[in-house]
């Protein structure tokens, strides 16, 4: 399956925020933009809940807020990446976030989501990987080092 058909360009954001709240303000603004959201308001609270029950920091610099919601088709992911000052986010080891893959879609296809999940998690254990991605100055540039995965 992979995560690489779940991207693009239009979906990537060069965050440079204080804390985890506006970052998830601006990526939520920026899938509204792009026209992913049926409803800004409903899905801001459905992550902003999510966070509540336990920090989708995974550690490593990640955090992977999500959201599943009814009326939904699509799967989407945004991709914000906040170079220098990181964010804190109650990650599992205590590290700032610098990297944030925010996943939107159905509330009912949880294997595709669980896939999903999966590769990403997969995908940014790469150390190198994520070190590229903190040096990307362009969407594209974001967006071609999932290539394949």
């Amino acid at each position: 399956m992979g995560i690489s058909k779940y991207l693009s360009e239009g979906l990537v954001v060069f965050l440079d925020v204080e804390d985890r709240n506006r970052a998830i303000q601006e990526m939520v603004g920026l899938l509204n933009h792009a026209g992913k959201l049926q409803d800004l308001p409903t899905f801001h609270r459905a992550i902003l809940e999510r966070e509540k029950i336990v920090s989708t920091g995974i550690g490593m610099g990640v955090a992977i807020p999500h959201a599943k919601l009814e009326g939904y088709t699509d799967f989407f992911i945004a991709i914000g990446i906040q170079e220098k000052k990181g964010i804190e986010w109650q990650a599992l080891d205590n590290a700032p976030v610098h990297l944030i893959f925010m996943i939107g879609g159905p509330e009912k296809s949880q294997t595709e989501y669980l896939h999903i999940l999966s590769d990403l998690t997969t995908a940014v254990k790469d150390v190198e990987r994520r070190k590229k991605l903190l040096r990307a100055s362009q969407p594209r540039q974001v967006v071609d080092l999932f290539e394949g995965c």
